[in-house]
């Protein structure tokens, strides 16, 4: 298996990158298939890390008399809880490729229409931008925060 996750350090799985024949037409069957397991396993894994948040919290939860012990758990469990909010974000965002997916309105630029490419989409599965209107708006946004 080729290890993919590393360009989305979200992904905390692997997958093999969806094998593309000579003339296979841009968001095939087979593609759409590999996409949607692709974020369905994702929306599954960061789930189960809703769960297991709820769970250690409950544990863990503590009255520590010592101001800097309580001080320290209230820090880890704020870091926890800021994750998990920023996990239901990416979990919407995920819905939303799969309502696109089978829209079939799934993989092409929202900003120019081209085609995103499956490669992309394998790295990136909530991405909406092709790599140029994304780099587009990345110096856009460097701009604005620089002037």
């Amino acid at each position: 298996m080729t290890d993919l996750h590393q360009n989305a350090p979200d992904m905390p799985f692997s997958f093999e990158p969806v094998k593309i024949k000579e003339g296979e037409e841009y968001m095939s069957l087979p593609q759409r298939l590999h996409i949607k397991e692709i974020l369905t396993n994702w929306k599954q894994s960061l789930m189960s890390g809703v769960d297991d948040t709820v769970l250690h919290m409950k544990d863990d939860a503590a009255n520590y008399p010592d101001p800097n012990d309580r001080a320290s758990q209230e820090s880890d469990f704020s870091i926890e809880l800021r994750t998990r909010d920023r996990e239901r974000k990416l979990i919407k965002k995920i819905d939303e490729a799969l309502r696109n997916l089978e829209s079939e309105d799934y993989g092409y630029c929202e900003d120019c229409g081209t085609e995103i490419g499956i490669r992309r989409l394998e790295a990136r599965p909530t991405a909406n931008l092709c790599i140029d209107c994304k780099t587009r708006d990345e110096i856009r946004e460097k701009q604005m925060a620089s002037g």
